[in-house]
């Protein structure tokens, strides 16, 4: 049993005006925006490609996925690497954000669940929210909202390797 005084940590970010999080553990690094080669017949969140160290990372726009306006590249705009579980298979996707705001400590029992309803989001993608002082922050389970990338697309495009920068 899950000790309810147990810190968790949560790299948080904004996405518009909201923040969200994500567990510490399937951050890989976060990087500043650079470009992402675009790639055809895909969706329209799946912004491109990006070559980190030699390997093919695809990047995906979080609030296109989420049905919110594209992110608009901004000197904040940050790529999250993040190491999800997909079809069995640990895969290295890119998450962009808005701006990533700090790291932060949570008690397990500070994690509310999910609201019903009031939220855009499919609660599906939402593990619970945290509250820091008076701001309400969304947890997200990072391998649900990739859970609904098709993985041929992924393996397509990571075998389309972009230009080193």
């Amino acid at each position: 049993m899950a000790d309810e005084n147990e810190m968790m940590q949560f790299l948080t970010f904004k996405l518009d005006d909201e923040v969200f999080a994500l567990h510490i553990e399937k951050i890989r690094e976060v990087l500043e925006f650079t470009s992402v080669t675009k790639m055809p017949r895909t969706p329209e969140y799946m912004r491109g490609v990006i070559n980190l160290r030699g390997s093919v990372v695809p990047v995906i726009d979080l609030k296109q996925k989420f049905g919110m306006s594209h992110t608009k590249k901004t000197v904040d705009t940050c790529v999250v690497i993040t190491e999800v579980e997909m079809e069995g298979d640990k895969v290295i996707l890119g998450a962009m954000v808005d701006s990533v705001k700090e790291v932060m400590e949570l008690e397990r029992s500070a994690i509310e669940p999910p609201p019903k309803i009031g939220t855009q989001l499919s609660n599906e993608y939402i593990e619970g929210m945290g509250k820091q002082g008076e701001e309400f922050i969304i947890i997200l389970d990072i391998d649900k909202v990739f859970s609904t990338i098709d993985m041929s697309v992924v393996a397509e495009m990571k075998g389309q390797v972009p230009p080193e920068e």
